[in-house]
């Protein structure tokens, strides 16, 4: 199931233009003209502007922001529903944009899934037949297909409930059907536009934890759309931030909360959970020369909220934090760690070498 020799996705000063004569003002739009003067001036609307994004096969690129930021429109560019009006989009090297029609089919077929907010189930297919819908179309041996799907729709929650029609289901679980249909195909590519967005709290955080149980074992190149930050931290390897069709900020987790690029990426993580979503090597220190130990350790990549659970039973003196092979390669206190949740911006010390930030 792995992404082998899959070179990812690329996008290279990626524009889009709403209007019937979008290329005619693409010099402009590249020589400064504003969203706001080219549809006061020219009636058009400035959809994407010179995105450029690298995301690496086998990881979760999360595209957020709020609604009328491009994040939707993005997406719809990398399997070309929508085509650009100036720019690149490489899937595993080949350029989306140049293909023809008879290319982007294939394409389309064999190299993406896609799940939709709305689930888009067909109502009058139970749950099996709607879950080898793609397969039918690649026209696969009937056999084969039923094996496929039932084998995914074990894994996905659904086993015993393969005879259900849409309107027997919760929106969980049509959303799993959707899930299931989507990786059935084998794709190396899963676009997620707003996926989880219609189903309740509960249901959405269960959803985020079967997609990310999965994808230790799929390792596919997923693009997950959403305008929630806490499911972008939670999902996101990497996390572009959009606004008004431009990137205003692109890096990990740890990069976004820690170094918000402007005020409106800050007002984005003000409120978040920051325990949950540091992690300790982010806020540890060398160790001090004679500092008393605890005598215990903690791995890398454990969060700063597992890491306070782990301390408070024995909260004097450093935790050595050690890499996967169990090397020490620092140190933090419970109380570093307690003023970490607080505020980051307030911890000396604190770095974040992988941020990137698009200005």
């Amino acid at each position: 199931m792995a992404n082998q020799h899959f070179d990812g996705i690329k996008i290279r000063h990626l524009y889009k233009i709403f209007g019937p004569d979008a290329a005619t003002h693409i010099e402009a739009v590249k020589k400064g003209l504003t969203k706001t003067e080219l549809i006061e001036r020219y009636g058009h609307v400035l959809g994407l502007k010179d995105i450029n994004l690298e995301m690496p096969s086998g990881e979760i690129q999360v595209i957020m922001g709020l609604s009328g930021s491009g994040k939707s429109t993005l997406i719809r560019h990398i399997n070309r529903l929508i085509d650009p009006t100036a720019g690149e989009v490489l899937v595993n090297g080949v350029d989306v944009a140049k293909m023809n029609q008879s290319d982007l089919r294939e394409f389309r077929r064999l190299q993406t899934a896609m799940v939709f907010q709305k689930f888009a189930l067909l109502p009058h297919r139970n749950v099996l037949e709607n879950t080898v819908y793609g397969l039918d179309i690649q026209k696969l041996p009937r056999s084969k297909s039923i094996d496929i799907a039932m084998r995914w729709l074990e894994r996905v929650g659904l086993k015993g409930f393969e005879k259900r029609y849409p309107n027997q289901l919760s929106g969980g679980m049509q959303q799993r059907v959707g899930l299931a249909r989507a990786l059935a195909n084998d794709a190396p590519v899963l676009l997620m536009d707003e996926a989880y967005s219609a189903l309740d709290p509960l249901i959405r955080v269960d959803m985020q934890t079967v997609l990310l149980d999965l994808q230790k074992e799929i390792k596919k190149t997923i693009v997950f759309i959403t305008h929630d930050l806490d499911e972008a931290l939670r999902l996101g390897d990497q996390i572009a931030i959009l606004r008004d069709g431009e990137v205003i900020q692109q890096g990990t987790s740890q990069d976004i909360v820690l170094r918000p690029a402007d005020e409106y990426v800050a007002n984005f993580v003000k409120e978040v959970n920051r325990g949950r979503v540091l992690q300790v090597e982010t806020v540890m220190v060398q160790p001090s020369a004679g500092a008393p130990s605890s005598g215990l350790t903690i791995t890398a990549g454990t969060t700063v909220e597992d890491a306070m659970r782990k301390l408070a039973s024995a909260p004097d003196g450093e935790v050595c934090v050690v890499d996967a092979l169990g090397k020490p390669i620092g140190a933090v206190t419970l109380r570093r760690l307690a003023e970490a949740m607080v505020n980051a911006h307030e911890v000396p010390g604190f770095s974040s070498p992988s941020l990137a930030v698009v200005r």
